[in-house]
């Protein structure tokens, strides 16, 4: 388990850098994809609510440091995405073929939606309907990343079958 920890640092880091070295310049369509967030969602999904939101934590960290942004303002928002999304993958759908999809289409316009009200409530101007206008490019561009993050990161991160299967309870009597 330990090492998953460190599988996770290293997936993340690479994905944070990605992103903001090459992935932030690039925005077709009018949204800009965010391979951070789908690699956070598929690690979330594979292992569970507390290890996505202290995973979405340390990358939104390293995004706000690389970025000189308001320090937690990324952070606050993936720990949240992190937590969410290892909970439907605890409780619903963790094997299910759709789930690395929705969780990725809904958590991107959670994010959107809630990166928008995070600069009201801080008080800093931000252009909204520019930025929702540009959601559902960004929802279509994190959709064509998922297939492949997803499957990089399950054959890194084997799920953890053996932990989860509720075994069938029989009364003696």
């Amino acid at each position: 388990m330990i090492y998953d920890g460190f599988k996770a640092v290293a997936v993340l880091f690479v994905a944070a850098m990605f992103q903001v070295s090459v992935l932030s310049a690039y925005s077709p369509l009018g949204g800009a994809p965010d391979l951070v967030l789908v690699a956070l969602i598929a690690v979330s999904l594979l292992r569970g609510s507390i290890f996505g939101a202290f995973a979405g934590f340390g990358a939104g960290f390293l995004i706000d440091t690389a970025n000189l942004s308001t320090l937690g303002f990324t952070s606050l928002l993936l720990t949240l995405a992190g937590f969410w999304t290892g909970r439907y993958g605890e409780t619903t759908a963790r094997d299910r073929f759709h789930a690395p999809f929705t969780s990725v289409a809904v958590i991107t316009v959670l994010y959107g939606i809630g990166t928008v009200a995070l600069h009201f409530v801080l008080g800093e101007a931000t252009p909204a309907g520019a930025y929702l206008s540009g959601l559902p490019a960004t929802v279509l561009l994190n959709l064509l990343l998922t297939w492949p993050v997803y499957r990089f990161t399950r054959r890194l991160f084997r799920p953890l079958d053996h932990l989860d299967r509720v075994h069938e309870v029989r009364l003696l009597g």
